[in-house]
């Protein structure tokens, strides 16, 4: 800890200290004021690791404010906001929104295990998060209860985005001792491979499991058995988690393919959270929301490309025989002795050194220009739009010819709708801070590309019913988000409606859509039509 608690310093000229927050295996949390703004915020210090080459203790800095800048491009309720990246003693400071409140950690500490609808009520806001940060190309890797805050006003809110990427993959400290919770981690990432939007999915599993049942299903007494357990134990059968469970065991298959996928996740979540209890379906359902139009056979490029993950060939159903597990054993043994060895000096010179290149499916920015090698196994409205010559197109990048060039891929354009408020009660016309309001992520194929969007009520009405324009610039990741706030209602009575949002160009396609409701509880002198009020809000995607 660089200060005494209470001891002032101000940081960057503008952020100043005001007493510590927690500490963490990279560093601490100050609670701060920052001067300029006059208001309080929660400032990251940074610290590498001790006996690391100065060139290597740089990069690895570098990296760090770069993935927090990253992470800064999430902007959603569910997530932390992070305001600025400072720099002092040539170490990056990162700046973040003050959250009132307490980790779901010390909740489960004080509480014990959660009722079944309250876990899957966090759990649903969680995963909006996460969809949000996979929609920009950013992976969490580190979901867990003490990276869950349950703020004073009952928001939820995922912490840690980006920078978790790095304390995450730093797997060993210099004593050998594994940073994180293992118990946490996905049987690719113990096993060393590739994480993808799946590993932050099996997280969540884990996550709430722990919330239900009071204990995370694979902890054993040493790291390495707990990995080891992760990779080829059996889910031990929740018995606490009544109509959550089906979610809670198809997010838990050890396949990343064979999980649950988060638009179906999400769905589940929310009609357990509201008191339901959810149809079940096959691993990787379609969101029952969504629907896909399609020209020919080409799918929707998406910000990352699938995790594969070998399953044994003699037999199709069961991915884990005997042999495969005690090989998969013998490879988290081996890769788990030859971390010891290697200790945290090599890993972050990689990690420092990583940065400079593009990754594939790890990187934290925003996805490139190109389509991906994988389609989503769930299925928001997608359009495809043929090539010029009225054919299905190449179908993806990499078609060319011994000769000549190749022809692009054809645009997609998939649109997702998510649920910020759903409905309000009291007098009106509802306050634009408390009506309904929607989140809506769109992805194209390829960029550069405009899309000229609206949001459409089932009964033809809006409170913002003209076209408008999201720009996708050459350099721009494929996915952004836009938002609204519907200030439709009838006076003295509930309005019921679903909302969409419609898209024209460049090719025709609508999102799910989402039901909300308005009820008005003080009379005020109308006749009871349907009234729409102005001032609707403008897209938040760029």
């Amino acid at each position: 800890m660089s200060e005494v608690p209470g001891e002032d310093r101000l940081i960057a000229g503008r952020y100043r200290l005001l007493g510590p927050l927690g500490q963490g295996g990279m560093g601490i949390v100050w609670r701060a004021r920052d001067e300029v703004l006059g208001r309080e915020v929660a400032v990251k210090e940074v610290r590498a690791p001790s006996g690391l080459p100065a060139s290597d203790v740089q990069r690895l800095y570098a990296r760090l404010e770069r993935e927090a800048w990253a992470a800064a491009r999430v902007s959603h309720r569910n997530v932390v906001t992070v305001y600025d990246v400072a720099t002092e003693d040539s170490r990056p400071w990162i700046v973040m929104e003050l959250i009132r409140g307490l980790a779901l950690s010390d909740v489960l500490d004080a509480e014990g295990p959660m009722p079944p609808q309250r876990a899957a009520h966090i759990g649903a806001e969680v995963l909006a998060a996460l969809r949000s940060a996979h929609g920009s190309g950013v992976l969490h890797r580190d979901v867990k209860p003490g990276n869950v805050l349950i703020a004073n006003d009952g928001r939820v809110v995922l912490t840690d985005f980006g920078i978790a990427m790095v304390e995450g993959t730093s797997a060993l400290t210099m004593t050998g001792e594994l940073i994180g919770s293992p118990e946490f981690l996905a049987p690719e990432r113990a096993l060393g491979r590739t994480p993808g939007p799946e590993s932050d999915l099996w997280s969540l599993g884990v996550l709430l499991y722990a919330a239900t049942e009071g204990n995370s299903p694979f902890r054993q007494n040493t790291p390495l058995n707990t990995l080891r357990a992760v990779v080829d134990e059996e889910l031990p059968p929740p018995r606490r988690a009544g109509p959550l469970a089906p979610v809670v065991e198809a997010l838990l298959r050890k396949d990343p393919a064979e999980r649950l996928s988060a638009a179906e996740a999400e769905h589940r979540l929310r009609i357990v959270a509201a008191g339901g209890t959810p149809r079940t379906a096959g691993a990787g359902a379609a969101d029952p929301h969504g629907a896909t139009v399609t020209a020919g056979t080409t799918a929707p490029a998406t910000p990352f490309p699938a995790t594969s993950f070998p399953s044994p060939a003699s037999s199709a159903t069961s991915a884990y025989a005997p042999e495969e597990r005690s090989r998969r054993a013998v490879a988290v043994l081996a890769v788990g002795l030859a971390v010891l060895l290697l200790a945290v000096g090599g890993i972050v010179w990689t990690l420092a050194h990583k940065g400079d290149d593009k990754n594939a499916g790890g990187s934290t920015g925003a996805p490139g220009p190109g389509p991906t090698s994988s389609a989503p196994r769930s299925a928001p409205a997608t359009r495809v739009t043929p090539d010029a010559d009225g054919s299905p197109g190449a179908g993806g990048a990499g078609n060319t010819g011994n000769t000549g060039t190749s022809k692009p891929p054809p645009q997609t354009v998939t649109v997702h709708l998510t649920p910020v408020r759903d409905s309000y009660e009291g007098t009106c016309p509802p306050p634009h801070t408390e009506a309904p309001a929607f989140e809506a992520t769109i992805t194209v194929g390829r960029t550069p590309v405009q899309v000229e969007y609206r949001w459409a009520l089932k009964d033809g009405t809006s409170s913002d019913p003209g076209w408008q324009s999201l720009p996708f610039g050459a350099g721009d990741g494929r996915s952004k988000q836009v938002s609204h706030t519907e200030l439709t209602y009838r006076q003295d009575t509930t309005y019921h409606g679903t909302i969409t949002l419609e898209v024209r160009s460049p090719v025709a396609v609508t999102s799910n859509g989402v039901a909300f409701s308005v009820t008005c509880r003080t009379e005020t002198p109308t006749d009871g039509a349907s009234a729409t009020a102005e001032g609707a809000s403008a897209p938040a995607g760029d």
